[in-house]
């Protein structure tokens, strides 16, 4: 394993400080930059997970109990297909 670099450190006024090199400065700011603009997707993708939970919940809701009779099988009901539909796609997913 390659070792971190170790700061350069000096002391300004009585408190310690780090030493930077202009290039290592404007490396560190672009690096800051690159963050919050990753920071601010991861926020967006966590709405929009958000949004899509609740989506599937509220389908869940109108889809209401799949539980017919003999008269009714699975395979031809609708609104059995888009329950398992939305089950399949609310389980976690498998690594």
């Amino acid at each position: 394993m390659a070792r971190h670099p170790q700061p350069r450190r000096i002391t300004l006024g009585g408190r310690e400080a780090v030493a930077l090199t202009v290039e290592e400065y404007e490396q560190l700011i672009a690096s800051r930059r690159q963050i919050g603009g990753q920071s601010a997707r991861v926020r967006v993708l966590a709405h929009e997970a958000k949004r899509t939970e609740q989506l599937l919940h509220d389908l869940e809701s109108l889809i209401g109990p799949t539980d017919h009779g003999p008269h009714e099988p699975d395979t031809t009901c609708l609104r059995c297909e888009i329950a398992a539909l939305v089950r399949r796609h609310r389980a976690p997913a498998s690594s």
